[in-house]
């Protein structure tokens, strides 16, 4: 049996947010997840964090190769965004504005300022799950950041 963490709710809810930064829509967060979990139990592996969202990564993978997509072909959906700053931390007007912000960064600007940001990983758990050298990973996340910041502030000035 697979060594189950205490705190297994928040540990799944981790998950799914991350699986919903990756995924088109919840439904396909929460296959994600149930195939990541299946994954983890068939195997043994251990129940944390870091395995958790790395089996959720490799499903993601898969599902994308076996439709002949690569990394490149993801859009984050704007649920992602209202899960991780929750409904009352935003106004619409922000609220709309972020998304549009998240919506410009390339697909892997947004996987890796979510873990960054969200998961709050280090940049070396970071450039592990993610097989990218450490040096790529702190260029990306610091692109993304200072995209998002200068589109938020021409929309506030427009």
């Amino acid at each position: 049996m697979a060594d189950m963490s205490p705190n297994m709710d928040e540990l799944l809810q981790r998950g799914y947010r991350y699986a919903l930064s990756l995924a088109d829509d919840r439904h396909d967060a929460e296959e994600l997840l149930q195939e990541a979990c299946l994954s983890l139990v068939r195997s043994g592996g251990r129940w944390h964090v870091g395995s958790v969202l790395t089996a959720i990564r490799h499903r993601f993978i898969d599902r994308l190769r076996r439709r002949g997509l690569t990394m490149q072909s993801l859009d984050v959906a704007a649920e992602m965004i209202r899960e991780v700053a929750g409904p009352a931390a935003l106004t619409s007007e922000l609220d709309a504005e972020l998304e549009r912000a998240l919506g410009a960064l390339r697909p892997e600007e947004r996987e890796l300022l979510y873990l960054a940001a969200v998961e709050e990983m280090t940049i070396a758990e970071i450039a592990k799950m993610t097989d990218r050298p450490r040096g790529t990973i702190l260029s990306l996340i610091h692109r993304a950041k200072r995209k998002v910041r200068e589109l938020l502030i021409a929309a506030r000035h427009a």
